[in-house]
Parts: C-alpha cells; structure tokens; sequence
C-alpha cells in the first residue's frame, strides 16, 4: 500500500543506470542543464519585478493588475507543480523536465507580444504551465543521478550557478527595460530554452522511479491541482473582500477538494503523493520552514522594488543595480554553505540564515532616501545575501535527503509548491493589510508607510522559518 516507505530506488529507465559523479563529464553537462533551466526561470522572476512599473506605465495597469502579473503565474505553478513532479517521477524526469522548458519558451514569447494587461497575465499563467513541469525536474534530475556523496555539493553548485541568472536578472531586466522594452524580459527566454533542449536531448540521463505499477493516480491528480488552485485564488482575490461569491466558492472547493485528496492519497494503491513523506519531522519541518522563509522573500523583494522606484526614484536599471550585491553573495557562497552543512550538518546554517535575513530585512525596512544607497540599502542587502546563501543549499539538500532517490520529483515539488504558494500569499495579501490598493504604488507618500510595515512583517517571518529549522531539523540526514 501507498502508506508504506518505499526503498530507494537506482537510477533508472535512462542510458545512464549508475550514479553520475560530479567531477566527471557528465556531471558537468547535468549542472549546466539544470542550471540553465532554473537560471531561465529565477531571471524571469528577478527581472518581472523590476519591470512591473514598466508594465504598468504602458498598459495602464492598476496595483492589483501588478500583483496578477506575478500571481496568475504563480497561480498554475503552484496548482500543478505536484502533477509535474511525480509525472517525472513515473513517466521520465528527464522527458517532462524538457516538455516544461518548451511549454515556458511558448507561453513567454506570449508575454513579449501581449497587448494589454488581461493578455499578459494569461500568458503569464500558461508559463506556470510550464514551470511546474520544469522545476520539479531540475533538481529531482541532479538528487537522483548524482552520487550521495556528492548531491549535498551538487545542489550548492546548482544554487551558486544558478543564482547567477538572479544576480544578472535584475540589471539585465532594466538595461533591457529603459534601453528597448519591458518585452525582451520574456522573449529572451526562447533562446535560452533552445540551448537548453539541444544539450539535455544529448547529454543528460533519463531516470524514473520503477516502483511505480498501475494506473496512474488521476484522481489525485485533479484533486491536488484544485486545492492547490482553489485555495491559491481566494487568497488572491479574497484580500479586498472576502465575502464574494468567487471567492467564497473557490475557497470552499479548494477545501474540499484538498480534503478529499488527502482521503484518497491514503487509500490508493500507488499515490500521486505518499502520505507517509509528511510523518517525517525532517521532511515536514524543512518545509514548514520554507513556507515562512519564501513567503517573506517574496513580499520583502515586491516591496523593496516598488520603493527604490516609487519612493527613491530610481529607473529601472539603477533598482536592478540596488539588488546586486545580495544576490552576488548568494552566487560567491551558496556552494560553501552546501559544504559546510555537509561537514557540521544543516540544523545551524537552516537556523541562522534566516535569522541574518531577518536582521538584513530590518534594515531595510528604514528605507526612505534619506541616506545614501552604501549607507541606507547597501548594509541590509548584504545581510539577505550572506543569509541565505548560509540557507538555500542546506534547505533543499535536507527536503531532498528525507525522501527517497525514487520519489526525488515530488520531493521536489512539494518543496517547490510550498515555496511558490508561500510567495503568492505574501504578494496576494502583504499589500493589503498594510493599506495599500489601486495605484498607491505609484504614489510615494501613499506607499511608504505600508512598505515598512510590510518589511518588518517580513522579517519576523524570516525569523520564524529559522525558529522552525532549530525546532525541527536533524543533522544526520545529510548523511544517509
């Protein structure tokens, strides 16, 4: 039955069935893969958010059109992305980690071409599509191909390399804003995803999980994506008035929709998601962790954009320029905060990154324009990168560990799915409990005030998500 934990399984159903090392050629070409992919992917989110006054300006978005454009995609990601994961896992991980890459090329050439605000959050939706087939997939390719002994490295490498598409994102995305247009932050993605599917096609081993027998889990599979979308919705559009009849009906089906999945992972034979992976406290508290970590990341960078443009002035590229330095560290240290939690084990660097975040958040809540940039942004921003590039390696080694090598793509996409609806929430809901509706992101005395309202909100959720690790988190599983 589905309750019981299933062995680890090898790698399989590829042209590779022993564990890749991370020295060999092939470990190079699976890094340069999954980092292009999920470079793709943290380039669009970095350099939407400093386009969003942009998009505004010229297709005379209101606050709440803004806040779609980021939502609609976190949306469908967030309501599929456990459908994208176990896929993986049962029908290829390599196969849908490529049908993910090409859908998302699709539907962003979509985005570049829309002509109104409606059309843009539709395709931004479509490219959740995509998304939730793709990042499953990146890191469930490196979990079950690599070597344990390598796989905690790996995963900081993955995190290093990848960050570096964040740390260019937010400059690139302005240059490209003020110099041609807010457009060429989507359509630059076809090229990259080309790239990606003409090396992966050649270099990179397919694996599943063989324990899969069966029909697949269909019901669980509709029921999965209508708690998660259901849910997802009401909280989006549930902040102004929570008593509409959409939202009222999208809450009570998501509810239910989620209650009854949980009834039916219980009794089917061969679950889209193993009820057991949650009884492990490892498992359970790594993501609970995320949940707060992520969901204050995604509210604390919305707002720190919209102030350094709102409040600040700065043109798009000057606000791409502010964030540099928290994401260069990210780059320079994730691989060392991998290797350091493979040494003393993930507990202390999963404890004190957040808290070092929460500091840095503090910070920044004080800005203002009072001061100059090295004085008033510059101190804070070091202090969100040095914290969670202590966090990010650790955080997704240990989600990755308490699961099986076999079950590596709905490891992932549980992680994913926490992570993704956790920024949906903050950016659905952060705006409006601090007083902010309609066009008051263009209005800097209007803005001001809910944005550090909104940042030390933010901070104290970076602090809980390094409460919950110190509460939860073992050091041994790395190890196993």
């Amino acid at each position: 039955m589905g309750d019981d934990r299933r062995p680890a399984a090898p790698v399989a159903g590829g042209s590779a069935s022993e564990p890749v090392a991370l020295g060999t050629a092939p470990g190079r070409w699976l890094v340069v893969v999954t980092v292009l992919a999920s470079g793709m992917a943290f380039l669009d989110g970095t350099a939407v958010q400093v386009a969003l006054p942009a998009i505004g300006r010229e297709l005379g978005s209101t606050l709440s059109g803004l806040q779609w454009t980021v939502t609609g995609y976190t949306l469908t990601l967030a309501a599929l992305i456990l459908l994208g994961g176990s896929l993986g896992d049962r029908y290829g991980r390599r196969r849908v980690f490529l049908i993910g890459v090409g859908w998302f090329a699709a539907a962003s050439l979509l985005c570049g071409l829309a002509q109104s605000t409606g059309q843009l959050v539709a395709a931004r939706a479509l490219q959740g599509v995509g998304g939730a087939l793709l990042t499953p997939g990146s890191l469930a390719l490196i979990q079950s191909s690599f070597r344990p002994g390598d796989r905690a490295r790996a995963i900081g490498i993955w995190s290093s390399l990848a960050g570096i598409a964040g740390l260019v994102g937010p400059f690139l995305g302005g240059v490209l804003i003020d110099t041609v247009s807010w457009r060429l932050v989507f359509l630059i993605n076809v090229p990259i995803a080309v790239l990606i599917v003409l090396v992966a096609g050649r270099h990179v081993p397919e694996s599943r999980d063989p324990a899969h027998h069966g029909r697949f889990d269909y019901a669980g599979a509709v029921l999965g994506a209508l708690a998660l979308g259901g849910v997802t919705y009401a909280l989006i559009e549930g902040g102004e008035n929570m008593l509409r009849p959409d939202v009222v009906t999208a809450a009570v089906t998501g509810l239910a929709a989620g209650a009854a999945f949980l009834v039916r992972e219980r009794r089917a034979a061969d679950p889209m998601l193993p009820p057991w992976l949650f009884r492990d406290r490892q498992f359970s508290g790594a993501n609970l962790s995320t949940l707060a970590v992520y969901g204050a990341l995604g509210g604390s960078s919305l707002f720190l954009v919209l102030q350094l443009q709102t409040v600040l002035g700065y043109d798009a590229t000057g606000a791409g320029a502010a964030l540099l330095p928290s994401i260069l560290l990210i780059t320079l240290l994730s691989p060392q905060g991998g290797a350091l939690a493979q040494r003393i084990g993930p507990r202390l660097p999963m404890t004190l990154g957040p808290l070092i975040v929460a500091a840095g958040t503090l910070l920044l809540a004080g800005v203002d324009g009072g001061r100059p940039y090295v004085l008033e942004v510059l101190p804070g921003s070091l202090l969100q990168g040095l914290g969670m590039a202590l966090l990010i390696a650790p955080l997704t080694a240990t989600v990755l560990a308490a699961a099986p090598d076999a079950l590596a793509g709905i490891a992932s996409g549980v992680n994913n799915a926490v992570a993704r609806a956790a920024q949906l929430l903050a950016v659905a809901a952060l705006p409006v409990a601090v007083g902010l509706s309609g066009d008051d992101y263009a209005e800097p005395l209007a803005f001001t005030d809910g944005y550090r309202t909104a940042m030390i909100a933010c901070a104290a959720l970076f602090a809980l998500g390094g409460v919950a690790a110190w509460l939860t988190i073992r050091n041994d599983v790395l190890h196993h």
